[in-house]
């Protein structure tokens, strides 16, 4: 456990002073982010501040992981299963890329959609399709999963591979929209990482690879924090958002537990969904359900602060993870 906080804490560290160097970078390369139009109008002051801010922490997980490997090699002792952090971090890596991509089309090469519809979805498949070939074949970690609330786990045999890509394929676009407001997705998902951290170490499934991963996530998430709270002076960007998508998939995955991001990340669900719900019911009767989708943005339009929405997802997401960590 001690190994986990001394982790944490040297990705907090080494993010905060990331942040302190990257930033500035950002500003010289003008890799500002365009507001798109069809969002708040008060939106538009935003216009202008970095974007792809994602690699302050990923860079903080990465040099964090590899102080701790070095330090336990050092002295002997193994916390983490090698290979299965490698994996983690290649998945969440391979999503930071796509969304690398995707962020330089729009910020450098101007153009404000970014990738096509059918291009994103193919790479992510693509990375989906190589972390659960990979969790099921290489490192045998099954086809069973955990039902949530019970101790029964379930063998989907064959259907396991095309349910774990959904899953991964929509849990990391729900991140991705959650990437909307200053602060939010690095909030609400530094929450899921503590979950993780203790299901992990105290669950039914122990993972001590799982444990460390979240630690570090949850640490470069607060050293952001400093910079992507309220108002922010940078935004992750889809580097970030998509990272953040894949790292939350693949503990969930290895945890056996694909199911409970349905509960720990309600917010993810309902920003997505809320999506999912304004487009049908357009193209269906002409109306809107939502003022505006996703869902946060319809809040904003109701009148609430960034500041409020970001803290009242952020407490939601708390309480559900308080309740499938003691009940689940």
């Amino acid at each position: 456990m001690e190994m986990l906080w001394i982790g944490a804490l040297a990705a907090f560290l080494i993010a905060a002073v990331c942040g302190v160097l990257f930033i500035p970078i950002l500003h010289r390369l003008k890799f500002g982010q365009e507001i798109r139009e069809e969002g708040p109008k008060w939106h538009a002051a935003k216009s202008g501040t970095p974007t792809m801010g994602g690699f302050i922490f990923i860079a903080a997980m990465l040099l964090a992981a590899a102080v701790c490997y070095v330090a336990e090699r050092i002295g002997g002792r193994t916390l983490f299963a090698t290979s299965q952090l490698g994996m983690l971090l290649a998945i969440s890596v391979a999503y930071a890329a796509i969304g690398f991509i995707d962020d330089y089309i729009k910020v450098i090469l101007k153009r404000n959609l970014g990738l096509t519809a059918s291009q994103k979805f193919g790479l992510q498949f693509l990375a989906a399709l190589g972390f659960v070939c990979w969790a099921v074949f290489s490192h045998s970690i099954g086809t069973d999963i955990q039902i949530p609330f019970t101790n029964l786990f379930i063998d989907l045999n064959w259907a396991y591979i095309p349910f774990a890509v959904i899953v991964i394929l929509a849990s990391v676009n729900s991140v991705n929209l959650t990437d909307g407001l200053d602060g939010l997705a690095s909030t609400v998902t530094a929450v899921i990482a503590i979950f993780y951290m203790l299901v992990s170490q105290f669950g039914r499934v122990i993972n001590p690879t799982v444990a460390f991963f979240a630690a570090i996530l949850f640490g470069g998430l607060l050293g952001f924090l400093i910079y992507n709270k309220y108002p922010a002076k940078v935004f992750m960007g889809d580097t970030g958002s998509l990272f953040l998508g894949g790292a939350v998939c693949g503990m969930a995955i290895l945890l056996k537990q694909p199911l409970t991001l349905l509960i720990v990340g309600f917010v993810y669900v309902m920003e997505s969904l809320s999506v999912i719900l304004q487009v049908g019911s357009y193209k269906l009767t002409g109306k809107r359900i939502f003022k505006m989708s996703p869902i946060h943005h319809h809040f904003e339009m109701c009148g609430w602060s960034e500041k409020k929405i970001v803290v009242i997802f952020s407490l939601i997401t708390l309480l559900l993870c308080m309740f499938m960590y003691l009940v689940g």
